[in-house]
């Protein structure tokens, strides 16, 4: 189980840096509690607190890469705040959230407009050249795929379990575009760090969990 009072912490670490007005006068927990609740709602197997404490660590082992890596840090915190499996719009509502809580926590607009971009790009993980941010954000967030071979195998039954109500052949339909799709991009990982220690085993994974997968 993830720590909470220390994603507690990092949260504030987070927010603190962000702001430009110390003057907020919101107590800054209230929102890290509020999205710690929402990481652990009972729909999630996969994207759940451990998942959000896995990509932080991620984000500082990728922070040189980033031209913001605290407005990286937030867009972590969002960009699975919204998830209820059966809806397609989780991105867009975690990114809306973003835009409402922000700004009331004494983010600025610029910060807060670069989160929710931020959130909006996991949709496709496939963030431009020149995109740093999002570079370490979709390398983050996809580093689970290239998990060892038991983490690699529990991250898949997770997702599954989040979606049990879908039949197994439209889940293996859908699965398999989903794996489909990442591994036709020319590269999983933009960062150097991700391109060179998690591309090579990432694409390993999904073509074997894509062969299983086959009928």
């Amino acid at each position: 189980m993830a720590d909470l009072d220390d994603l507690r912490s990092r949260w504030l670490r987070a927010l603190l840096a962000a702001r430009t007005d110390d003057s907020c006068a919101i107590n800054p927990y209230r929102y890290a509690d509020a999205l710690l609740r929402r990481w652990q709602e009972p729909q999630r197997r996969y994207h759940t607190v451990e998942h959000l404490a896995a990509v932080l660590d991620r984000i500082d082992v990728l922070e040189e890469y980033a031209a913001d890596p605290n407005a990286v840090r937030l867009a972590a915190w969002f960009h699975d705040a919204v998830y209820l499996p059966e809806r397609s719009e989780n991105e867009e509502r975690s990114a809306r959230l973003a835009e409402r809580a922000l700004p009331e926590a004494g983010v600025p607009s610029a910060t807060t407009a670069e989160v929710a971009r931020l959130v909006r790009l996991t949709v496709t993980h496939d963030p431009a050249a020149d995109d740093r941010d999002g570079q370490v954000l979709c390398d983050a967030d996809l580093a689970i795929l290239a998990a060892p071979p038991s983490a690699y195998a529990a991250y898949t039954a997770a997702v599954r379990e989040e979606y049990h109500f879908v039949p197994n052949e439209a889940f293996r339909e859908g699965r398999s575009a989903v794996l489909r799709h990442l591994l036709d991009l020319p590269r999983l990982f933009r960062t150097p760090y991700g391109a060179e220690h998690w591309e090579s085993t990432a694409r390993y994974n999904l073509a074997a969990e894509l062969e299983m997968l086959s009928p």
